[in-house]
């Protein structure tokens, strides 16, 4: 089933450039995912009004590639808020400028954790 529409707010968008590409003009998975990573920083910081860091990554698959010169789209949707964790979906999707489309190129779960100044883990307040 092809996705339509992006879940979640987008909350980060930035450009493939060759020097995040392979020789065949795919982009390294691990740059998509430091995105998307970024992303999910931003995401959870903002939720947890205070410095987060990546406790886990789960479930994530890439289903296509970015290519040189897309604008790769990072989507994040707050899951669940626990004590001191926050889980997000977070979705990456490419607008291929030179199609005209936007494709949804991979998905998965990120799981940050609020700290307080000395590096623990601390309450992420309520809204």
């Amino acid at each position: 089933m092809t996705e339509t529409k992006p879940r979640g707010e987008l909350t980060l968008r930035t450009l493939a450039m060759p020097g995040d590409a392979n020789p065949a003009g795919d982009i390294f998975g691990g740059w998509v995912m430091a995105q998307m990573d970024l992303a999910s920083g931003i995401r959870a910081a903002e939720r947890a009004r205070g410095r987060v860091v990546t406790a886990a990554v789960k479930e994530m698959a890439f289903e296509l590639p970015v290519k040189i010169g897309d604008t790769l789209s990072v989507y994040t949707d707050i899951e669940r808020v626990g004590r001191t964790s926050i889980t997000l979906i977070v979705e990456a999707w490419a607008h291929r400028a030179r199609y005209a489309k936007m494709e949804k190129v991979t998905a998965g779960t990120f799981i940050m954790v609020a700290l307080d100044e000395e590096g623990k883990p601390k309450a992420v307040p309520e809204e």
